[in-house]
């Protein structure tokens, strides 16, 4: 079967363009969180996120509509996370820790009163872009709308506030607003990341194609444009290859996010890329 056939599959189709859109929104909002260090935070909200969706499974919802329903928790979290890192008592990493810890502990409790893993659960632990919905790529769309209209709105303040907090406040940028409409999106990206690579890897989605793209010593924007590009090609490449060999979709995606970084790394050694 060629790569032709595969892309006549509508359902193939579907995970492509979810993927894409998740792709981009993962990657440019990783790099205002890679910058200012809050890596981890891809990694609390999985958790957090794990906690969620074990909670919607077990209310009955349709998995139709388990994504949605999953925001609002997530999204209280990452608010969550920002009122403690902003606390003076508890850095940024201990609040995504103690976020983290209740996600999971949540999650772990609620899978054991349903006597044992519930497949829709294990489905969306490892991840499956070949099952996303119609109401989940029309949500990925949204949400990219949303993320990238952000980006160009608040570009000055994002980037102020990325670069030096107290001095963007001092020049008059409302950095509390800005972290907000920042955490938020960042959950949302979360929770839609969990169909692409599953809750497990959410955090490669929004940590290494920034990562990548930072290697290339760009400006910012142009930054932004090719962590997108490195995350997206990885979404195409990943599923495509995932469906010829019947591999794990989410797997796949991150392997090659890997492969990237690493060969960007190694070009690096080689050849003297602009500054």
């Amino acid at each position: 079967m060629g790569i032709g056939d595969i892309l006549n599959y509508e359902f193939v189709q579907r995970a492509i363009l979810a993927g894409i859109l998740i792709a981009a929104i993962s990657s440019i909002l990783g790099v205002f969180l890679v910058l200012r260090r809050f890596s981890l935070i891809g990694d609390g909200l999985a958790h957090t996120t794990f906690g969620s969706v074990a909670i919607v499974i077990l209310l009955g919802v349709s998995p139709a509509y388990i994504t949605l329903a999953a925001l609002p928790l997530v999204m209280l979290s990452s608010l969550a996370i920002l009122k403690l890192t902003h606390s003076q008592r508890i850095h940024g990493d201990a609040a995504i820790g103690i976020v983290s810890s209740l996600g999971i502990a949540t999650g772990i409790i609620l899978v054991s009163l349903s006597n044992g893993y519930n497949v829709d659960l294990f489905s969306y632990l490892f991840g499956n872009i070949l099952t996303v919905t119609q109401t989940e790529l029309f949500l990925s769309l949204i949400v990219f709308i949303i993320v990238a209209a952000t980006v160009i709105i608040f570009y000055d303040d994002l980037f102020a506030v990325t670069f030096d907090e107290e001095l963007a406040q001092t020049m008059g940028v409302k950095t509390k607003r800005i972290n907000v409409i920042l955490f938020l999106l960042t959950a949302i990206a979360a929770v839609l990341a969990m169909k692409v690579a599953g809750i497990m890897l959410v955090s490669a989605m929004l940590i290494l194609p920034p990562l990548t793209a930072l290697q290339l010593s760009i400006s910012f924007r142009k930054t932004i444009v090719a962590a997108a590009c490195f995350s997206i090609l990885s979404v195409i490449c990943g599923i495509i290859l995932a469906f010829l060999l019947n591999l794990p979709a989410g797997g796949t995606i991150v392997i090659f996010n890997i492969g990237f970084l690493l060969f960007i790394f190694g070009a690096k050694k080689i050849l003297p890329l602009p500054r």
